[in-house]
Order: structure tokens, then C-alpha cells, then sequence
């Protein structure tokens, strides 16, 4: 028989074992309480540490994303208002979100949340912002409030987060006045305001406005009696308790103090409401508590200034029908489309909405462009090349010298393409090849002049551009931010990695300027962006556009600092804030012809410039984003989606278009800038193989002039450095501008070499000096459209016979041993 002893010492251990096993229990509980709904853990208020996130989220309609989440039950005793935060010093550079719910865990309502409205930036590397979560809201007592973290942005490592609560202050929202269009009077600012990522004055008067149908509204101080007065308003939508910011404005009125300062503190903002929507207007005292009147504005909003007619073409039989682009060189776009082993290409005709079909058969194994598409002229024949991104690489299908042929060059190196381009990378006057890389560094051909492709990899092949940092890499903009004559680089990311801008420093030297211009924001999600002089000022904006979430619109600064600065974010009001359309490829060109450039997106509609910073969407049956171009030679630019042409209806707006032959540079003028000058004042545009994410669209320049009816000046800034200048050219029109032909016609010496005489009859002599570091090479000659017409290898001193040509005007090209090109106009007696 078993002892006393040992049964008592036998219970001991069973007793032992049981209080471990609770122990254990309570601890796995503990741990893991928090991972579910259901299970959530019950705080009150105070400081709080999530070691890791991995627990089950719901997904919600305000959490429709993340997979992970922790779960915390709040039921406060009497009436607070809560703020809950993880913007806190221990947390710095941690990226967190959070979303409160009322109700049940089989019944969430959204209560409220937040993302990024933290203050505490980050202090690593070249990233200041702060993505800390923070909000105050009122909750009620006896109420369950259910708070989930949340792995948005694939947080999921631990961090602290904090509820306290204090007492009510009564949400001015709640008793805003009633307000409608006229002039409001503000006795004085003289109540407690809500802190909010727009506002954090501590005063405000508020008001709602609910228009009755859709206007474009303008909230203005701007008024003569409130001269040198100065004001500060928000504008918010939402519940009181979950407000959101759409608009705001400090200091845009234009009415001058006449007393101790010329400036104008006076508010002013233009934004799209819509009926039945109301809109809290707070005032604040951010500079100052004294009254003043304010106005609304109510604008009608106009229709649609451009509709279309579509036409399904049964000729559209390629696999890709991807780009409008010219291809034979008579300067009126053509429909070009690629299938396995063939180009099958429709040419305009001189009839409107007419063309003549050709195929052109393409030997070996090619790449399809899957993924974009690009044109240019590549071998500077005077025939557009083509190169085809696919997701394993590239292949480029050129032309032979008479556009009647077409050969297949793949190079085999692996390239997840994305965007596609033709740029002339190194400013040496010959096209390369660019691809986005979407898993690794940027790629690119360098063109050396003969038809000869070498391969880089940006940051990776020994002697490579600076052109990436990291992948994700989705869509690449060559365009002239900096106003200095040469072309830089943004490139949309995808996948979590901000935007990145480079800036181009001559050589082979890019710089990222992405910090500095303020443009590498996360968290974003975007595949393109649409690219242009949004206002007129003179410099290339930026719209930011999402193919997921938010789209972020930043006017370039350079009109006024007159350098390359931080882009101003202008979002707010602007109708991009209240876009929820998402797009992977978005478009800008001037669709109206009213002198502004709009943007063609997702959602089936046209974001149309309203020329006040503001765009309004304009739905249409089944669009989308295409090859663009002016199919029809009218002045009105046409889409292609797929087989259908969607062929735009001319209103009564005026246009111009302008089309380039390089000859220094490379023979499309890509990287060109053309400038135009009237009464409207300036537009630019920039020339480009490859726009938004996938298409190729037209490399001739298009201006819309509204109702202006005479152009006064032209100014074409070609990538050489050489600048052409036409004046009083007609509206309605097309300039056929070929580089160097404004150029002043005179016998020319430099530290090179002389050319004389010109005018000349028989021959032109051209002398190189002896102080020159290179020897010449070679003599072309092109005419006024950008044919070449004598071609010739010279050393040291020659003549050239022109006695062959006809009588006229000429472009002489000069050539030396180093590949530096020397342009001159020319006369043949």
C-alpha cells in the first residue's frame, strides 16, 4: 500500500502541475486574447504595448486591405473625449493605422480611425515625414468601442500606443449656422475650435453650406472691405465627429493692405460641391480674432465641352493595338498595331477618317508588348522604330532607310518590364532605350550612334546612370522640371516605394532629387502619373494619380524661386481629392481645346481643367485610357480604344499643333520644349515617347487656344541647345518646324572650324582651325523637312559641291571625330 507520505507528496505535485497549467493558460490568454474580435483585450485609459501584430482583422469597408490586426474593447464610464495615439517618441519611424468600430464583432459599424495624422517625423535617412496614428473623437458612455491596429502598411512589428480622455468641449461643428450663397458677417472668432490636420487654431466660427445642386464654389475674404485684415478658413465634409478636410486657404487673395504692407492675408478657394452634401466652412484665428465679411460664390458648372463618336474599325485586328504615332513621315499620326512576327500599320490619308493598310511582316523571335509600347526613331532614318516590353524583356523592330521594312533586334536580357521609352539619355542627339524595371533597378540601351544597343543597369552595371533606386518601378516621364533645357525623369512606383525624381546634370549624371522636391510620398500606390503645366505658369506640375487609394496633385514652384524647390502639395479643393476613381494609366492632354490641360483617367471619365486649380469629372460611355492622337487631321485629339476610335466632336475652341525633325538632335525632337505666346499668355509642352503607363501616344505637339484667335510667338527649344523662333503664326494650323531653320543665314566662324561663304552658289568651303580638339568627320545636309539630301566624309579642310541642289534653304550638319554636332542654316543661289 502506497504511504500517506507519498500520496500527500503525489497531490502536492498534481497541485503543482494544476497551478502551472493556469498560469500557462492565463499567460497564452494574455498573449493571444487580443488577436480576435471576439477575444479582445479591455483597456481603459493609459499606455499600452503591442509586442507584435498577428492577429485576424476583419475586412470592413473602412479596412479592406489589411490581413492582421490586434483587438482592444473600450467601454467608456461617462461621456469623453478620447484620444487614442501611437505618436510617441518610442515609436518613431514606425508606420501604424488604426479604425474604431461601434456595434458587434459579427456587425462592425466604422466609428472612426487614422493613418498618418501624427506630428513626430522620422529622423532615418532621407524620410521626414510621420506615419503615427493619431484622433480625438467623442465617444458615450455605456457605449462599446472596438479599436483595431491594423498591418496597412505592413506594420506588424510591436509598438505603444495611448488612450486618455478628457472632458467634452462642445463641437462647434454641431451648432455651425446655416449658411447659402452672399456675404456672411463674422462678428469676431470668438469659439473654441477642433484640432484638426487643417486647423489647429484655437478659435473658430463655423458654418454649413449645403448647395442645391452641383456648383463650383469659390469661399472668399478677398473683399474690399476687409482690406489688410487677415483670414484663415477650412473646409470640411463628413460627420462632426469624423470630419474630413477637402479645401483650405491662408493668404491667396489678391487685394493689397494700403497700410504699413502691400500684402494680401485674405483667403480665397475654388472647389467642386455637390448637391445635397454639406459643408462645414470653419474660420479661425490662426493670425487674428478680428470680424470681416466672406462670400460664396455659386458657378454653375458648365457641360461637357467635348463629346465624341465612336467608330468600330474590323481592320483593328492586331493582338496589341497600343500606339498612334506617324509613321511615313507626312506629320499626320497613323494607327500602329503588333501581333507575333507582324506590324500592321493604318496611314491617314489626305481624306479625313481614312486609311490605306499596310503589313509588314517581321522575321525571329520577338517580345509582345504585354506590358507598353514605344516609338521613335531610333536609327534616324526618318522612320519611327518600335520597341515591345514584355515581362521576361524588350525587343526593337526598326525600319529600313525607306520605311518599307522592318527587322527584329532582341537583346535576351531579363527585364520585368513596365513603361517603356525613346529618350536620348546622355543628350548626345541619338534615341536609347528605357524600361521600367518593376522587381529590380531601372534598365536602358545606349544608342551609339551606328544602330549599336549596350546594356545598363541602373546603380548595378559598372559606369551606369543614377536612374532608380530600388524596384517597384512602374512608369517613367522624361520631362524639363527645372526649366534648364534638358530632359529629367519621374518615375510612378508601385508596391509600397515613393515616387522618385531625377534630375539631369549633364554627361551621364543624374541626381534624385525626390527628398528635396518634396515629391517621394508614402504611403502610395500608383502605376502612372499625369505630367504638365497645369496652370500656365511656365513649369511642369505633377498629378500623383492612384491606381490604388489617393491621388496627390503638386504644383512646381519654379515660376517663382527660379530654381528646382519643394512642389507645393494643392490637393485640397483641387477635385483630385474627391476623385475616388483609380486608374492604372492615366493620360494629360488639352481634350476641349480650351488652353488648359485635362487629365484622362479611370472611372469613365475626363478630369477637365477648370484653368482655377480646380478639375471637374465629366462621365462618358465606356472610355478609357488609349493611344492618342488626331486621327482625322482636324485639331481635336481622338483616343483608340482597342478597335474602337472614339473620334472627338469639334466645339468652337481654335488649336495648333506643331511637328519636329531634328537634325542636331535626335530626328523626333523628343525632349523638346515648344513654348507658345498670346493673349492667353504661355503654354508648354513637352515631347515624349511614352506617356501614363502602357500607350504610345502622338510625338506631335498639341495646344488647344480656346477661343484666341492669333498666336503671337513660338519658341522651339530643341535638346541641342538650339532655339527656333516663329512669329504671328496661323491658328488652326500645323508648324512643320525643322532645328536650326530660324537660324540666321551668314557665313559662321568659331574656335572649331569657319563655314563660307552663304549664300552660296557652287560650293561651301568649311576650314577647320587649328585649335580645335577634334578633327571634323562629316558634312550632312537636310532640307526644310528634315530629309537628308547630301551626306559626305570630310577631314581637316574641304569643299562641298552643292551645285546639285535646288535653289532654296538648307540645314547644314557638321559632325567631328568626337560625335559633337555643329548645325547651321544655309543658302543655295
Amino acid at each position: 500500500m502506497e504511504s500517506k507520505k507519498v500520496r500527500i507528496k503525489k497531490n502536492q505535485h498534481w497541485l503543482i502541475f494544476q497551478i502551472s497549467l493556469i498560469v500557462m493558460l492565463f499567460t497564452w490568454q494574455n498573449n493571444y486574447s487580443q488577436n480576435t474580435c471576439a477575444t479582445a483585450v479591455p483597456i481603459t485609459a493609459g499606455l499600452y504595448t503591442i509586442s507584435v501584430i498577428d492577429g485576424t482583422n476583419i475586412q470592413t469597408s473602412c479596412s479592406t486591405t489589411p490581413t492582421l490586426a490586434e483587438w482592444y474593447v473600450y467601454t467608456p464610464t461617462q461621456n469623453w473625449n478620447v484620444t487614442l495615439t501611437s505618436d510617441l517618441p518610442q515609436n518613431i519611424c514606425k508606420d501604424t493605422n488604426f479604425e474604431v468600430y461601434t456595434g458587434n464583432c459579427g456587425a462592425l459599424v466604422c466609428y472612426t480611425g487614422d493613418d498618418d495624422g501624427g506630428v513626430i517625423q522620422c529622423n532615418s535617412g532621407a524620410n521626414t515625414n510621420s506615419y503615427l496614428s493619431t484622433k480625438t473623437f467623442e465617444v458615450t458612455a455605456g457605449t462599446t468601442y472596438y479599436i483595431n491596429w491594423n498591418n496597412q502598411w505592413n506594420q506588424t512589428a510591436g509598438f505603444d500606443f495611448q488612450l486618455t480622455e478628457a472632458a467634452i468641449v462642445p463641437n462647434p461643428c454641431n451648432s455651425a449656422t446655416v449658411i447659402t450663397a452672399g456675404v456672411t458677417t463674422v462678428s469676431a472668432i470668438d469659439v473654441a475650435n477642433i484640432s484638426t490636420a487643417c486647423s489647429t487654431a484655437s478659435m473658430a466660427k463655423w458654418y454649413r453650406y449645403t448647395p442645391t445642386q452641383n456648383y463650383q464654389v469659390t469661399v472668399t475674404s478677398d473683399l474690399p472691405e476687409n482690406i489688410c485684415k487677415d483670414t484663415n478658413f477650412s473646409v470640411y465634409t463628413g460627420a462632426c465627429n469624423a470630419l474630413t478636410c477637402i479645401a483650405s486657404d491662408d493668404n491667396s487673395g489678391v487685394i493689397q493692405c494700403n497700410s504699413g504692407n502691400n500684402y494680401s492675408n485674405l483667403s480665397t478657394k475654388t472647389f467642386i460641391a455637390n448637391a445635397g452634401t454639406s459643408y462645414y466652412i470653419a474660420w479661425d484665428n490662426k493670425w487674428s480674432a478680428q470680424g470681416f465679411n466672406f462670400q460664396i460664390i455659386e458657378a454653375v458648372i458648365p457641360p461637357p465641352r467635348i463629346t465624341y463618336n465612336s467608330q468600330t474599325m474590323t481592320t483593328l485586328t492586331s493582338q496589341y493595338n497600343l500606339c498612334i504615332v506617324d509613321m511615313n513621315g507626312d506629320h499626320k499620326d497613323d494607327l500602329v498595331g503588333v501581333s507575333g512576327n507582324n506590324i500592321k500599320v493604318h496611314y491617314q490619308n489626305e481624306t479625313p477618317g481614312t486609311f490605306s493598310i499596310v503589313d509588314f511582316p517581321v522575321a525571329g523571335t520577338s517580345y509582345m508588348p504585354s506590358w507598353s509600347m514605344a516609338a521613335g526613331d531610333y536609327n534616324k532614318d526618318g522612320f519611327n522604330d518600335l520597341v515591345l516590353g514584355s515581362g521576361s524583356g524588350l525587343s526593337l523592330w526598326r525600319s529600313n532607310s525607306t520605311g518599307t521594312a522592318y527587322t527584329n533586334t532582341t537583346p535576351g536580357d531579363y527585364i520585368f518590364c513596365q513603361r517603356t521609352n525613346f529618350a536620348d539619355l546622355n543628350n548626345d542627339g541619338n534615341l536609347d532605350v528605357f524600361s521600367c524595371h518593376d522587381i529590380a533597378p531601372n534598365v536602358y540601351y545606349l544608342n551609339d550612334g551606328a544602330g549599336g544597343m549596350t546594356y545598363y543597369q541602373s546603380n548595378t552595371t559598372a559606369g551606369a546612370m543614377n536612374l532608380d533606386a530600388g524596384g517597384g518601378n512602374y512608369s517613367t516621364l522624361f520631362t524639363d522640371f527645372d526649366n534648364d533645357g534638358d530632359t529629367d525623369v519621374f518615375i510612378s512606383k508601385c508596391s509600397g516605394p515613393p515616387c522618385q525624381m531625377f534630375r539631369y546634370d549633364g554627361g551621364n549624371t543624374y541626381t534624385n532629387v525626390s527628398a528635396m522636391t518634396g515629391v517621394s510620398i508614402t504611403p502610395i500606390q500608383t502605376w502612372s502619373s499625369a505630367i504638365a503645366d497645369f496652370d500656365n505658369d511656365g513649369d511642369m506640375d505633377i498629378i500623383i494619380t492612384a491606381s490604388s487609394g489617393a491621388h496627390h496633385y503638386f504644383r512646381n514652384n519654379f515660376e517663382t524661386t527660379n530654381t528646382l524647390s519643394p512642389f507645393t502639395e494643392i490637393t485640397l479643393g483641387s477635385g483630385w481629392d474627391t476623385n475616388s476613381s483609380t486608374n492604372i494609366d492615366n493620360v494629360a492632354y488639352d481634350f476641349d481645346n480650351d488652353g488648359f490641360v485635362d487629365v484622362l483617367g479611370g472611372g469613365n471619365k475626363i478630369m477637365f481643367n477648370q484653368g482655377n486649380g480646380t478639375f471637374m469629372p465629366t462621365s462618358y460611355t465606356a472610355i478609357g485610357v488609349g493611344a492618342i492622337g488626331d486621327l482625322n487631321n482636324d485639331g481635336f485629339l481622338d483616343i483608340q480604344n482597342g478597335s474602337t476610335i472614339r473620334y472627338a466632336v469639334p466645339n468652337a475652341n481654335n488649336w495648333f499643333k506643331v511637328t519636329l525633325n531634328g537634325i542636331q538632335s535626335n530626328s523626333n525632337g523628343i525632349g523638346a520644349r515648344i513654348e507658345i505666346y498670346g493673349a492667353w499668355g504661355k503654354q508648354i509642352r513637352d515631347i515624349r515617347s511614352g506617356e501614363g503607363f502602357k500607350y504610345m501616344s502622338s510625338l506631335n505637339g498639341h495646344f488647344g487656344l480656346g477661343t484666341a484667335t492669333a498666336i503671337d510667338h513660338v519658341v522651339v527649344k530643341w535638346p541641342s541647345g538650339i532655339v527656333d523662333n516663329y512669329y504671328n503664326v496661323p491658328i488652326n494650323s500645323t508648324l512643320n518646324t525643322v532645328e536650326g531653320s530660324t537660324l540666321a543665314v551668314t557665313s559662321i566662324s568659331n574656335s572649331n572650324f569657319a563655314v563660307y561663304p552663304n549664300p552660296a552658289k557652287n560650293t561651301i568651303n568649311i576650314q577647320q582651325n587649328n585649335s580645335a580638339s577634334a578633327s571634323l568627320a562629316k558634312v550632312e545636309i537636310y532640307d526644310l523637312n528634315g530629309r537628308m539630301v547630301l551626306e559626305k566624309n570630310i577631314a581637316n579642310e574641304q569643299s562641298i559641291n552643292v551645285e546639285k541642289l535646288s535653289t532654296g534653304t538648307y540645314i547644314l550638319l557638321l559632325i567631328d571625330s568626337n560625335s559633337k554636332r555643329f548645325t547651321q542654316k544655309i543658302i543655295k543661289e
